[in-house]
């Protein structure tokens, strides 16, 4: 039985919570140090509390630690993993290599281990099977692999390693192969490695060819799409996906809750077709109090990147920012006292006040809210750029975002209560509730009722009994069972009594830790080695104790600051997306470099049709 876990993103405890109330198996969320997005840190005590919510659902908590690690630095990390392991935190997400020995006993091996499971995350720039089998060998119960990979690489991976795969199958999709990108720190001085990228790759360029010739004016040029594989979760689970990685760190609660909901979803009904194969990794389910609609939530356009081991449509170039869902044209723009509009809008949306709409004006994403919102008109200050034909999007629906507001869903795990009794012979009655949870828990609570009189009225006590019994108690809802024959009389009891029976069973069974579905965890080992690497400043080293894992004298660090260094490297090709690839474009020419124009620094753009990659060079 192969246990899917759909691990969620949070900024902080409030979103991870929400994130497991809307169906996630696991969240993953910053530390207060050395996690990759530097904005989104969280205490120690946040950590802990948001570890014990989710534990009592069999949920897990994953922290990043996922930066370059500095030599100055691994006794302040090894510190962080020991509170973090104290804190509850089931794994940790790392890239540099010195934590697995940092985990062994902390820079000198003399301290305490860490033994939780480490994850090798998608910063490790997983994409070979040789790669994943060495990280594993390493000590990584886990891979991170990287997004630009096609099933049958994830199969060829799979085939490979024995661990667990974590694959990302939603949101924002960076252009690099991750953990290699420089581009913000050579143009901003800011590394990705660090936590500190300034998102280059959605900024706005001219393409020109050697001799100067403009090919794209003002176009955000390295912008990818959003990714979508909610209706390729069946195929990822067969190629050995098990954990189905949601991007989105800095992303808000609605967000979170939206997409969470829609992916839960879609792996219980995957669950329910395979029954024998499949299970979820944490226990309980999510009472939703509203719809899932992913095109309402924050998304540069969607993507299923090289699922198919093809190149498509990948680039966002006039949108690096969301525009939500396609309304329709404007049909008219009327002008209104005090500066306002009265716009017309074709289509059969439903819009609502406070509605928020987008269009591309001049190459650029404008944006504007709706005042006052009636059948397909808008009323509102006026809007530059707005004219008749311009193609409208809503990208914030004020009804969706108050419907996810209003409507907060809940987390539950159902468990089947079964009650007997027997009528003493001195008189009053012994009650045994008996109660299994969903996750396969037991408990028993055992009553006397010396003093209860024989109810009256046998079958109105039974309904009652059943009843008081079967509703929620913390989170858990239980549906009772009561076993008495037909002939035998029941005591005759107060609500009170019953709902107290109830609270005792739920106390009993919180005293249990949550069954769900274990981690891998392959434990420390003392000589770790990686052998597959690339040379140079590629490899990320940024101390002593990772030099020594890959037994190489590496160039330094700073290398990637001189001049010709490769920044970036991907499977996304500008020629492609603009018809200039000589391989579909006859009339191309040869795939000579193109030139990158903005931020004040010029970029050249290499491509090798061999691999059919494209390079950025500084």
């Amino acid at each position: 039985m192969t246990a899917l876990e759909l691990l969620a993103p949070a900024r902080n405890i409030e979103i991870g919570i929400a994130a497991i109330d809307c169906g996630a198996d696991a969240v993953y969320i910053a530390g207060p140090a050395y996690g990759a997005r530097k904005d989104a840190g969280n205490s120690l005590e946040d950590i802990a509390r948001l570890c014990d919510y989710a534990h009592k659902f069999g949920a897990r908590i994953f922290v990043t630690v996922n930066t370059i690690i500095y030599d100055n630095e691994l006794r302040d990390c090894y510190n962080l993993m020991l509170a973090l392991q104290k804190a509850g935190v089931d794994a940790l997400i790392v890239q540099d290599p010195a934590l697995l020995v940092l985990a062994g006993g902390g820079p000198d091996g003399n301290g305490p281990k860490v033994d939780i499971p480490l994850h090798a995350s998608t910063q490790c720039a997983i994409r070979t099977p040789q790669k994943a089998v060495d990280l594993e060998q390493a000590g990584f119960s886990r891979v991170v692999l990287e997004r630009q990979l096609s099933i049958a690489d994830i199969k060829a991976i799979r085939a490979a390693c024995q661990g667990e795969i974590e694959y990302f199958v939603h949101g924002a999709l960076c252009v690099c192969y991750s953990g290699q990108c420089y581009l913000s720190e050579k143009l901003a001085g800011r590394s990705a490695n660090r936590g500190a990228c300034i998102q280059a790759c959605r900024g706005r360029y001219d393409l020109t060819d050697a001799s100067g010739k403009v090919l794209a004016r003002d176009k955000a040029l390295l912008s990818l799409k959003d990714l979508n594989l909610l209706d390729r979760l069946e195929e990822l689970a067969a190629a050995g996906v098990c954990s189905f990685k949601i991007e989105g760190r800095l992303k808000n609660i609605s967000y979170v809750k939206n997409v969470v909901a829609a992916y839960s979803k879609a792996l219980d009904a995957l669950v329910s077709r395979f029954p024998a194969q499949y299970c979820r990794a944490a226990a309980g389910r999510s009472v939703s109090g509203f719809e899932s609609q992913l095109d309402k939530t924050f998304n540069r356009g969607y993507t299923q990147l090289y699922t198919d081991g093809v190149k498509g449509s990948w680039a966002s170039m006039n949108a690096p920012k969301s525009m939500g869902e396609k309304i329709g044209k404007v049909l008219a723009v009327k002008p209104l006292p005090n500066g306002e509009v009265e716009i017309s809008v074709s289509g059969k949306a439903v819009l609502a006040n406070g509605d928020g709409f987008a269009f591309v004006s001049g190459g650029s994403v404008c944006g504007f809210r709706g005042d006052i919102c009636r059948g397909n008109t808008i009323r509102c200050k006026h809007v530059d750029g707005l004219a008749p034909g311009t193609e409208l999007y809503r990208n914030l629906s004020a009804a969706f975002e108050k419907e996810i507001t209003a409507a907060p869903s809940k987390r539950v795990i159902d468990a089947a209560v079964t009650v007997s009794i027997a009528q003493l012979q001195s008189g009053g009655f012994s009650l045994s509730a008996k109660v299994r949870t969903s996750d396969g828990r037991e408990a028993v609570a055992d009553k006397v009722f010396a003093d209860a009189p024989v109810a009256n009225n046998r079958g109105r006590m039974a309904e009652m009994l059943a009843g008081q019994l079967s509703k929620s108690s913390g989170h858990y809802v239980f549906n009772a069972k009561i076993d008495v024959p037909a002939d035998q009389a029941l005591p005759l009891l107060g609500a009170a009594a019953i709902n107290e029976l109830r609270r005792e069973l739920a106390a009993s069974l919180d005293t249990m830790p949550c069954v769900s579905a274990p981690l891998r965890n392959i434990g420390h080992k003392k000589d770790i080695k990686l052998t597959i690497f690339e040379p140079g400043y590629k490899t990320n080293i940024a101390n002593k104790i990772s030099a020594g894992i890959y037994g190489a004298d590496i160039e330094a660090y700073e290398l990637r600051h001189q001049a010709g260094a490769e920044l970036m490297r991907s499977r996304y090709c500008v020629r492609n997306e603009l018809g200039l690839c000589p391989r579909t474009n006859p009339k191309a020419g040869k795939a000579e470099s193109l030139f990158l124009t903005g931020n004040g620094k010029p970029l050249e753009l290499r491509f090798n049709c061999a691999v059919c990659e494209m390079s950025v060079i500084g």
